[in-house]
């Protein structure tokens, strides 16, 4: 006995494949995106790229040789043999899961973590033993040339903070309001990723302010320069940034530490 073809099914059979190669090459192009307009910055560790990158490429190679090989057999038709498979999703959905997601990142712009992110993951002063250790830490650097990182990788070798009184300081990121601090007090942070955007952890130090916090908002970006100071924070002797100077500037093109 002859089976005739569902007309549906054969169009379904031919189509489905295509899905495929339209999600894989999607998702390759959209990890190059990424990579071209540095939005991988907000996603992950630099360290990492070059993995992102050559899975990009696989993927568009793997695309493109499946689209050559559906192309030419776009006039053959097969009648699925009796086998029955059990797939998780109908025939389709997997690739149509990848495809929307693929879309939508295309769509929508990675963001980089706000004040209230950091608070709610907990700011801190030290680099914990699971914490990244600096790549090249540099003890002689002159105190004014440290980034606020370097400040707290210098405090994570030597915690006293006796021993930094007075030096001078100048460094960058953006303000959070600690509801333990008061309104002379804010802190200065950065985010740091140790693998991806998933770890990211805020870093910062308090900052003794001239005048009232309520005129620096959450997520503002700040310069600040200033000298270090010990003082007495939420009944713990802590590393503080006495301002001298206070300068809002844009969010850096990346945003965070490494």
């Amino acid at each position: 006995m002859t089976t005739i073809p569902n007309p549906k099914s054969k169009i379904q059979n031919q189509l489905l494949p295509w899905l495929d190669v339209l999600a894989i090459t999607a998702w390759g192009i959209l990890m190059l995106k990424y990579w071209f307009t540095g939005e991988l910055n907000l996603l992950i560790h630099p360290d990492f790229f070059w993995l992102v990158i050559l899975g990009a490429i696989g993927l568009l190679i793997i695309g493109f040789f499946k689209g050559l090989q559906l192309w030419k057999q776009r006039r053959r038709y097969e009648v699925p043999n009796n086998q029955q498979h059990i797939n998780l999703f109908p025939p389709g959905w997997s690739s149509g899961l990848l495809l929307t997601t693929a879309v939508l990142g295309f769509i929508i712009t990675p963001q980089v973590f706000s004040s209230q992110t950091a608070l709610e993951r907990g700011i801190t002063e030290l680099l914990g033993a699971t914490r990244a250790q600096p790549q090249a830490f540099r003890a002689s650097i002159r105190p004014e040339e440290r980034t606020l990182i370097d400040w707290v990788r210098t405090l994570n070798v030597y915690p006293e903070p006796d021993a930094y009184t007075g030096q001078k300081v100048k460094v960058q990121g953006f303000v959070i309001h600690p509801p333990e601090l008061d309104q002379n007090h804010l802190i200065l942070a950065r985010f740091v990723i140790t693998c991806c955007a998933a770890d990211a952890y805020p870093a910062g130090l308090p900052v003794q302010l001239p005048e009232n916090r309520d005129k620096y908002p959450p997520d503002t970006w700040l310069e600040i320069e200033g000298q270090m100071i010990t003082e007495n924070i939420a009944n713990k002797r802590r590393l503080t940034i006495k301002a001298t100077s206070l300068k809002e500037i844009p969010q850096p093109k990346n945003p965070y530490s490494y």
